[in-house]
């Protein structure tokens, strides 16, 4: 009998983030907690496994800031969920071109599954990493952290206004079957817990508790330290909230409440929310911008016609094809979103101006 069940025999109802977060985090039942959900065997698949460009374009990124930053003799980046490792085993492989940065570079990765904690140990055991219990467990030197597909993973709220009043959006069980249940809310209490009146011109709002104490934490040491956050989602900039979440089980679309501990939940980011959070915290925000910009503006098409050059047609064909995955504009390219949040001192455009 599983933990959702459990706690609705007792609860009769629970917020829609509790039923998330014990589907995808409980030690025992959570989806994350006890399988590999990226690649061809698992549910979907992430940028990094597409294609090594996108690693090798957020190393240049990495390091062209800590070129911005005068090259400080010590750095920590955060990989925030390192999913199967793929992302920093390219990005430390992409360091060791760069002696005088990787001597500088202590790596971390901020994972709260330890099955996943498994597999990339075992990826990156040539490499000296540590992994952290909590974001600010880092050594006292300006920080980059790096979130690409973690900010979706996180459970949310959802609230909605119906008659000039507020419901907030739990789940039930009702003949041995999940349902929404909505609970007459006080918006006061959100926005007093945020500091932003989230509800201005809003008739809907998803937002995440563990995203706010994320960016509040990760502020904490960028503004005492220097460094930024990195987010890469996917997402929409518009200020009118709506309902985002999805499901999916075996690379399709799955109902939320079916499959539940055997599939992914998750949401598109409101970009717009998190610069308002991160302005609250002190931080600076970079345009918002698409993937395919970023890494086109980082130089990914000149680094794949270079690596490209003297290979195959069939070896050619298959970079551009993952390539075109990562920035077609009906793939990968428009969904995504990149923002770059940093201490106001260390304000820093590379990849969202065209060079």
């Amino acid at each position: 009998m599983n933990k959702i069940i459990n706690t609705l025999r007792e609860k009769k109802s629970i917020p829609l983030d509790r039923f998330i977060n014990i589907a995808l985090y409980d030690k025992k039942f959570g989806y994350y907690m006890k399988k590999n959900p990226f690649g061809k065997n698992g549910d979907f698949i992430t940028a990094p496994n597409i294609s090594i460009l996108f690693s090798e374009m957020i190393a240049v990124w990495v390091i062209s800031f800590w070129e911005h930053l005068k090259y400080p003799k010590k750095i920590n980046i955060v990989e925030m969920g390192g999913g199967s490792g793929e992302m920093i085993f390219q990005l430390l492989k992409t360091f060791e071109n760069f002696p005088m940065f990787k001597n500088s570079c202590k790596t971390y990765i901020f994972e709260r599954s330890p099955f996943l904690i498994k597999l990339q140990k075992k990826k990156l055991k040539k490499f000296k990493v540590k992994w952290l219990k909590k974001l600010k467990n880092v050594e006292k030197y300006p920080t980059i952290y790096l979130a690409n597909e973690f900010f979706d993973s996180l459970s949310i709220k959802q609230f909605f206004k119906k008659k000039n009043l507020w419901f907030e959006r739990c789940v039930k069980m009702q003949n041995s079957r999940y349902q929404y249940f909505n609970v007459r809310y006080d918006i006061k209490k959100l926005e007093s817990k945020i500091g932003i009146k989230i509800s201005k011109k809003q008739q809907f709002i998803e937002f995440s508790p563990l995203q706010l104490q994320y960016l509040r934490e990760i502020s904490e040491i960028v503004n005492l330290y220097k460094g930024g956050l990195l987010l890469i989602d996917y997402g929409y900039k518009k200020n009118l909230m709506k309902d985002t979440i999805q499901s999916v089980y075996k690379h399709k679309k799955n109902e939320v409440f079916n499959n539940v501990g055997k599939s992914d939940i998750t949401h598109h980011i409101s970009f717009n929310l998190v610069s308002k959070i991160a302005k609250k915290f002190q931080l600076k925000c970079s345009d918002i911008v698409t993937q395919s910009d970023f890494l086109v503006n980082l130089g990914i098409l000149e680094r794949a016609e270079i690596i490209s050059r003297s290979l195959p047609f069939t070896k050619k064909a298959n970079i551009y094809f993952r390539l075109k995955r990562l920035i077609d504009k009906n793939q990968m390219g428009k969904l995504f979103k990149v923002i770059f949040l940093s201490n106001t001192n260390s304000f820093f455009n590379r990849g969202f101006k065209a060079d």
